[in-house]
């Protein structure tokens, strides 16, 4: 698992397997985005507007 955060776009990623992604799962009301791998699987998680998340003490769960 790798995390990296961009601060230029405000985005945490989270790599969960090093397998590329062929599709996505926008999940606009809680502001993040699933990737798939072949096997329907997440390989990775975005988290949009992660300052403010951090400064609001919101829990990822």
């Amino acid at each position: 698992m790798r995390i990296a955060y961009h601060r230029d776009v405000d985005v945490l990623y989270i790599k969960l397997r090093d397998r590329p992604a062929i599709d996505s799962e926008h999940i606009e009301e809680m502001g993040i985005v699933l990737d798939y791998d072949e096997h329907n699987q997440v390989v990775g998680i975005e988290i949009w507007g992660w300052s403010e998340r951090q400064k609001k003490g919101e829990e990822l769960n």
